[in-house]
């Protein structure tokens, strides 16, 4: 063998060694980073493909659809994005978005309406679910306990309960308004004589007020007299049109008559007697008291001059005062009582027959009215009465007590004990308040929560700061982000330099 070919030999045989290590460890190498390498695509299939709405990013689904709020296509959420990072980023055992605890339902286009289960809001769109992460916490506070007793804290549930109303308010009794009579002649003339002659006497029916001269009427007597006679003349002729003009002329003389309120009795006289009255008598229409008189012997008087009006108390009107705060509970067809305090609180009954449909602008006061049978005449007009009205039960309702509600004149607030100290502040939505002071809650909470009824105003305080620094600290913390995606960008002194240049 030659030295050269000996020399390749060694050569191959001291590289050999070599070359099997570096296999060797170039196989490990391999496999390490083919298995860390198909760990991470296993993690990258975990996160689940979520969708969004570009205008509402809060609406985070993880199927395809439709925007609840805005009807919008839900956009697929980048790899990266926060919705892929918080769904790879949970731990072992955490439950997905779908999987998290729902805490209510809320409506899309008003977060105050609220429900313990699905359904639809009052504008029709499917209630969107709240989870228990997701409620709002902006202002949200926490107080140690120790802290909140010293402070004097105290709760109360949200429940269910029949609400009640007992009205207590003044009225005021009135005449019955269509039996108020107007007396007024209807001719020119004199006030013969007065038969009627003071203000509160009690008349009756067809009894006699005046009596009144008047030429014209004397004239419309004589011309029915001598229509009559002609009547009588031409009822016999041979010509049927002759004797029908006869008719017809003596009975528009006595429907003459009637238009100027002389009576049927009154014209059968003057056809009995043939003799025509100097005066004509008004009698009462209706029975009652003269509350005012403007009639007086010897007085000229024009046709429609009012002479007497004339009321009926036998039936009377009460109105009572109702604030506005009351009108819920008020009905046409209720109940009232009326306690009259000088005759020992006697108590009456009556019934709402009208609530006016307009404020009294001095008394800011509704006026509803009372029917009330008043054969004795006990109850008379212009007294004052008290009544009692008690209102029809709101059943089943969601209530508070009332100083759980604070009142800021454009909203209502409560706050709500989430528990381990922590409160948060939720707009609601009132209805009526009862007798015992609770308030009708028609939106915002729901049944078996706790509310805070003491030291709300300092709870009201502190969350509105919260509020205020979390809205003041939330412009900062979106510039440092884009600040650290967008390298070389203008920082805020720039930009202010900028602006003043």
């Amino acid at each position: 063998m030659k030295p050269s070919k000996k020399r390749l030999l060694i050569i191959i045989l001291l590289f050999l060694p070599l070359a099997f290590g570096g296999g060797w460890y170039a196989w490990h190498k391999v496999g390490s980073v083919s298995e860390h390498t198909g760990h991470d695509d296993s993690e990258m299939k975990s996160a689940k493909q979520q969708y969004t709405c570009g205008m509402h990013p809060m609406v985070i689904t993880d199927e395809p659809g439709d925007c609840p709020i805005c009807a919008m296509a839900l956009t697929p959420v980048k790899s990266g994005t926060i919705g892929q990072a918080e769904a790879a980023e949970l731990p072992q055992g955490k439950e997905s978005k779908g999987e998290r605890k729902i805490k209510y339902w809320a409506a899309p286009m008003d977060p105050t309406y609220i429900r313990d289960e699905p359904g639809k809001s009052p504008m029709g769109m499917d209630l969107v679910p709240v989870y228990e992460d997701e409620a709002p916490s902006g202002a949200t506070i926490a107080i140690d306990p120790v802290t909140a007793q010293n402070m004097g804290v105290r709760t109360a549930s949200v429940e269910r309960r029949d609400l009640h109303r007992l009205i207590r308010t003044v009225g005021t009794v009135d005449y019955d308004e269509p039996n108020v009579t107007s007396i007024n002649a209807k001719v020119d003339g004199w006030i013969e004589k007065l038969h009627v002659a003071e203000t509160g006497q009690i008349v009756k029916k067809g009894q006699p007020l005046l009596e009144i001269y008047s030429p014209k009427l004397v004239a419309a007597q004589q011309e029915y007299l001598l229509a009559l006679r002609n009547r009588s003349a031409l009822k016999d002729s041979s010509f049927a049109e002759i004797a029908a003009g006869g008719a017809r002329l003596a009975e528009a003389a006595r429907q003459r008559l009637r238009y100027w309120d002389i009576s049927s009795w009154q014209i059968r006289q003057l056809e009995k007697t043939g003799k025509v009255r100097k005066t004509l008598t008004l009698y009462a229409p209706y029975k009652g008291v003269v509350t005012m008189k403007m009639a007086m012997p010897g007085q000229h008087i024009k046709a429609g001059q009012e002479l007497f009006q004339i009321g009926d108390i036998s039936k009377v009107w009460i109105y009572a005062d109702i604030y506005e705060y009351e009108l819920p509970w008020i009905k046409v067809g209720q109940q009232a009582e009326v306690l009259l305090p000088y005759v020992g609180d006697k108590s009456l009954t009556a019934e709402i027959s009208t609530i006016y449909p307009y404020v009294e602008p001095k008394t800011r006061t509704v006026k509803a009215r009372l029917e009330f049978d008043n054969p004795g005449l006990e109850l008379k007009p212009d007294m004052y009465v008290n009544v009692r009205i008690q209102a029809q039960k709101v059943q089943d309702a969601l209530a508070v007590p009332g100083e759980a509600v604070l009142n800021s004149g454009e909203k209502q607030t409560v706050f709500v004990a989430l528990g381990g100290g922590k409160f948060e502040p939720r707009e609601v939505k009132t209805g009526v308040q009862d007798q015992d002071g609770y308030i009708e809650i028609t939106q915002g909470l729901l049944d078996s929560e706790k509310v805070v009824t003491s030291a709300q105003f300092l709870f009201d305080s502190e969350s509105k700061l919260r509020e205020a620094i979390q809205k003041m600290l939330e412009p900062k913390e979106a510039e440092t982000d884009s600040a650290d995606e967008h390298a070389g960008h203008e920082t805020p002194e720039e930009d202010l330099e900028a602006l003043f240049e």
